[in-house]
């Protein structure tokens, strides 16, 4: 059983694309999260710093705490950022906890799977161990007795050479890293060009190597009728037109998906880093103490005063 369950696992977002219209389509581009809901304007309070810090569920944990627990554990947080102990928080740093924080639903659910994966508890994941984790004796008598046999040797080849990319030193044993690259390649980077691959791979329906206006379509609507398409639709059929077939071919390439679902564009986690040292900076010397944090510490984290100070603004900006 645990194969059907990971086919419905795995299969869950290409037939959410079929039966939905337009959103599923818009999630194979794979942008920069948002790193708070709010908007960034120090002028207004800063929930946006807190969220893009804390992450957007801690945040509001430390809304609750009075100003002196706040700091406090403001404190313990600073010392886990320190990773070199010089006692200087630098910008790499910071990025890399800012990073940390927005990726907490992804290391909960790697965690969730692993003692799932690890049976023999060595604190490492073979190919071997998830090949009979989720596949089971199917694998061994070659899908015999399953109707559509192609399909699942197609994922069992396809989760093969996902996790060979992923295990960077070739072992076929996957560290926690490497297994959260598995798992989720779109947050890798050295695994990004995989989903590219992936994704020309789920498109191309007639396998000539390359994406068509009614292949890219056929990803997110299916007419039910013999109506007349929706006008979503022409507008995305001249999406491809303009915007996706660069070189007007008549057909997407591997480099014009690469460049449709992975756009170039700025990091808003490198973005907010420069922006919390810069105003809290007072040395002006590029890196940031532990002392400079904590004098300046309701932008990197929230209170009960500090949401009853930012009310206060707001009540009186309303006037």
């Amino acid at each position: 059983m645990k194969l059907l369950g990971a086919f419905c696992i795995l299969t869950l977002a290409a037939s959410w694309v079929f039966s939905k219209p337009t959103q599923e389509k818009k999630d194979r581009v794979h942008h920069s999260k948002d790193l708070s809901d709010h908007e960034h304007d120090d002028r207004q309070g800063y929930q946006y710093d807190h969220e893009a810090f804390l992450g957007k569920e801690e945040a509001k944990t430390f809304e609750q705490l009075t100003p002196e627990e706040s700091k406090e554990r403001l404190g313990k947080i600073v010392n886990k950022i320190d990773k070199n102990k010089d006692n200087f928080i630098t910008h790499e740093e910071l990025k890399q906890w800012i990073k940390h924080s927005q990726n907490r639903y992804i290391d909960e659910n790697v965690n969730k799977h692993w003692k799932d994966y690890d049976l023999n508890k060595d604190n490492k994941i073979s190919w071997e161990e998830y090949k009979n984790t989720t596949y089971g004796y199917y694998a061994d008598e070659e899908f015999s007795d399953l109707e559509d046999k192609d399909t699942y040797r197609r994922m069992m080849k396809r989760d093969e050479r996902r996790f060979k990319q992923a295990d960077r030193d070739g072992d076929l044993i996957a560290t926690r890293e490497e297994f959260t690259a598995f798992l989720h390649p779109e947050e890798t980077h050295y695994m990004r060009e995989l989903v590219v691959t992936e994704t020309l791979e789920d498109l191309d329906k007639n396998g000539d190597g390359f994406v068509d206006v009614e292949e890219y379509i056929g990803d997110m609507y299916s007419a039910e009728t013999d109506g007349p398409e929706p006008d979503w639709v022409a507008s995305e059929r001249k999406q491809f037109l303009t915007l996706r077939d660069l070189n007007k071919d008549g057909k997407m390439d591997h480099s014009e998906i690469s460049y449709w679902i992975l756009p170039t564009e700025y990091d808003p986690i490198d973005v907010e880093a420069k922006h919390l040292i810069y105003e809290s900076d007072k040395d002006k010397d590029d890196k940031l103490t532990k002392q400079e944090i904590l004098d300046n510490w309701n932008m990197f984290v929230g209170s009960q005063a500090t949401n009853y100070g930012e009310d206060l603004t707001r009540r009186h900006d309303e006037f």
